[in-house]
């Protein structure tokens, strides 16, 4: 038996301000945040990068570009998202404790730009999951559309009863939960280490 630990990454792993984020594209941009919204942050923009609508991070880059009307580069993009990020030191610990139980793969709801510089965007959780830092734009759905949870099973052939997701949004986690996977809305650090050793010790009992 091979057990699998997903962690959700913005407000799991670290703090995510998001309007920190948007008011630091605002100043890069001059648009305001509402018209950001309105141009990008919708089901033909972000949530569509987030569900593998873009071929990879520069189709992603060149469509917010043409979007905003501003040619934002990576460097900026990856510097923005960063700057909104502070990471949970304590949450982050237990990927390390799943990871002596099992696989840990990280399930982000997050566009191919993210996916490839996601080393750079979060380097303290990079060592961590290593080759499986991964977003929901590799598996083609986004959460909490339950198939980006069937292919995640079937990417890594587990057995939903053999998988274990934390996530902050009870949507997320219910949709998972549908599937047959345990899960732990995301409360606090401890009551995360708890789930992951409760879930760790009834499958290796069973």
């Amino acid at each position: 038996m091979s057990l699998l630990f997903l962690f959700d990454m913005d407000d799991v792993l670290y703090d995510f301000d998001w309007r920190a984020r948007m008011r630091a594209l605002s100043d890069l941009t001059g648009i305001e945040v509402p018209e950001l919204r309105r141009r990008w942050w919708h089901d033909e923009g972000e949530w569509a990068a987030e569900a593998g609508g873009f071929a990879d991070g520069e189709a992603y880059r060149r469509a917010l570009s043409d979007a905003l009307g501003f040619d934002i580069t990576t460097e900026q993009w990856v510097a923005i998202r960063r700057s909104a990020m502070t990471p949970r030191p304590d949450a982050i610990a237990a990927v390390g404790r799943a990871a002596g139980h099992g696989r840990v793969s990280l399930l982000t709801n997050n566009g191919p730009l993210l996916d490839e510089h996601l080393a750079a965007i979060a380097p303290e959780i990079a060592p961590l999951f290593g080759e499986h830092l991964r977003t929901t734009s590799r598996y083609g759905a986004r959460k909490p559309d339950p198939r980006v949870f069937e292919r995640v099973l079937a990417h890594y052939e587990a057995d939903a009863a053999d998988v274990f997701f934390v996530d902050d949004l009870p949507e997320n986690v219910a949709a998972a939960a549908s599937l047959g996977i345990t899960t732990y809305r995301y409360g606090t650090a401890d009551g995360l280490h708890a789930a992951i050793e409760e879930f760790a010790t009834a499958r290796l009992a069973a």
